[in-house]
């Protein structure tokens, strides 16, 4: 779901080389780029780190991500361009974008020449230490019956709480949970009032997180829903659920935060302007109380742990909105929590995923981290797409270790999927250069040691834009699948060989390894 519900912001990590001017702008005065490169490095921090010109081209900056960012500062007209903004969306808060303007036009359009008179024309291709070889042969892909509708999976997952286990699958169009078995046969469906994107299985029965309104926007439509099993063995709603008016929430997890013996609920309120990391403390009786760990837009995926071995429930969590990163949230006892950022991104990155595992054998929890979020303001490959390895010390510092580009990367799960002892690596991409490198959709990077990967492709998973992904044994052999959830309407700005809404809702790599 990653195109609907995150637009990137802006920044780099990569320097710059101030005497390497675009050309095509060479008549731009040499003052006004100075005055403006000191003026974005007092301005354009508030938020994020610096960002520099080097990771988007001159027409991203000057057409796409600059005239998003000039209302952030109060400034929504310059010369004769409107910009655009959601000054009378009645859904953000009073005071959201300055009322006076926070410099004059010529400062501003100071920075505008500093961003197009250093910015390069074009990025450079991705550069891969092996291509990506359609040669995967440890799977057997299947699909299930072919629906009227196109496909548009906002949600996979193995349900693997009980035998037998069976896969769920929810649509927006339908806005409904499907059931299906182990032969992908359909056994059970639940109707919701919105888009079903994640669901938390706990003491025999599941959360799941309605987003409410899948498009970006600021209104409070998501909620949490309850799902109880009956007599039958049928889904059905808990009616009583009563944690909603949510921003566009896109995952949940029930957790006793504050030791009092009830179980809370944290929320990734992703939102779109604004949003939040918060958690519901459960008061009793269905009445919760809400508290904000971090205020901001953004928080995609969290995990909970006690990572410091003190008995207390700790969280780590990605943001991929504005300030993009990973923050490590400890609990401090009694709904308390320090908070310490571990690992920060551009904003230009369009951070989508990351999971904790251990690499190196050495009992620290590494990072695998995704990003290729390409349906913002600079909708152009970007060669630092794709998944990242960062190890950790010990004292969760982490430093990379790790990186294979795939363009429009959103998701990669770690698993031993070929049964020799280490971690291999599946990995989808949501914006892959589907013209030159359809295979970039679905990729197996196969560990060889020594963090050396060779990826790995099939040609029937190039029929579908996958969108989320699982990975789960299914049958119950001892192996890990994989499902893939085809996202087939989504706008592309390169357009596909073939036709992604006569492909399959889902597809189930089962693992047939020896």
């Amino acid at each position: 779901m990653r195109y609907l519900i995150i637009i990137g912001f802006f920044c780099s990590i990569y320097s710059c080389d101030p005497y390497n001017r675009n050309q095509s702008h060479k008549q731009i005065p040499t003052d006004s780029v100075a005055a403006g490169e000191k003026l974005a490095k007092k301005f354009c921090q508030g938020c994020h780190s610096f960002p520099e010109p080097s990771l988007l081209d001159v027409n991203s900056w000057e057409n796409g991500v600059l005239p998003n960012m000039g209302p952030r500062l109060g400034i929504f007209n310059h010369y004769w361009k409107e910009y655009p903004s959601m000054r009378r969306d009645n859904h953000l808060p009073p005071g959201f974008y300055p009322s006076q303007p926070l410099m004059n036009p010529d400062e501003w359009q100071n920075i505008i020449n500093y961003y197009i008179a250093t910015a390069p024309d074009s990025l450079p291709l991705q550069q891969r230490p092996y291509p990506i070889k359609n040669d995967l042969t440890i799977f057997s892909v299947s699909e299930p019956v072919v629906t009227k509708l196109s496909p548009t999976t906002c949600f996979i997952q193995i349900d693997s709480s009980r035998p037998p286990y069976t896969v769920l699958q929810a649509d927006i169009f339908r806005e409904s949970l499907m059931r299906y078995d182990d032969k992908l046969q359909p056994v059970d469906s639940l109707h919701f009032s919105g888009p079903v994107v994640d669901v938390d299985f706990h003491a025999g029965t599941m959360v799941a997180t309605n987003i409410g309104n899948l498009n970006p926007n600021n209104a409070k439509l998501g909620k949490l829903q309850t799902v109880l099993t009956n007599a039958q063995g049928k889904m059905i709603l808990d009616t009583t659920s009563s944690i909603n008016l949510l921003q566009r929430p896109v995952q949940s997890i029930r957790v006793d935060l504050n030791g009092d013996g009830k179980p809370d609920e944290l929320v990734c309120e992703f939102g779109h302007l604004t949003g939040a990391l918060s958690w519901y403390e459960n008061l009793g009786d269905n009445h919760y109380s809400r508290h904000v760990l971090r205020p901001v837009p953004g928080a995609i995926k969290a995990y909970v742990q006690d990572y410091n071995h003190d008995g207390l429930p700790d969280l780590i969590v990605l943001f991929a909105q504005g300030e993009e990163g990973i923050f490590l949230f400890t609990n401090r006892g009694h709904g308390q929590f320090d908070q310490k950022e571990i690992l920060s991104f551009p904003p230009s990155y369009g951070s989508t995923y990351f999971e904790m595992d251990d690499f190196n054998h050495d009992g620290f929890p590494d990072i695998v981290y995704t990003c290729g979020d390409n349906a913002d303001f600079s909708v152009v490959l970007k060669p630092y797409h794709g998944v990242y390895i960062f190890l950790n010390d010990g004292h969760w510092n982490f430093k990379q270790r790790y990186f294979f580009p795939i363009n429009g990367c959103y998701k990669a799960m770690a698993r031993d999927f070929d049964g020799d002892g280490d971690l291999d690596l599946a990995v989808i991409s949501f914006f892959a250069d589907y013209q030159k490198q359809p295979e970039e959709g679905f990729v197996y990077l196969e560990n060889k040691g020594d963090f050396d990967f060779l990826p790995h492709s099939l040609p029937a998973t190039q029929r579908g834009r996958w969108l989320t992904m699982d990975v789960g044994d299914l049958n119950g052999d001892g192996k890990p699948d994989i499902l893939l959830g085809n996202f087939s309407i989504a706008p592309s700005f390169i357009k596909p060989k073939v036709d992604f809404k006569k492909g399959p809702a889902f597809l189930y790599l089962k693992n047939i390894s020896k």
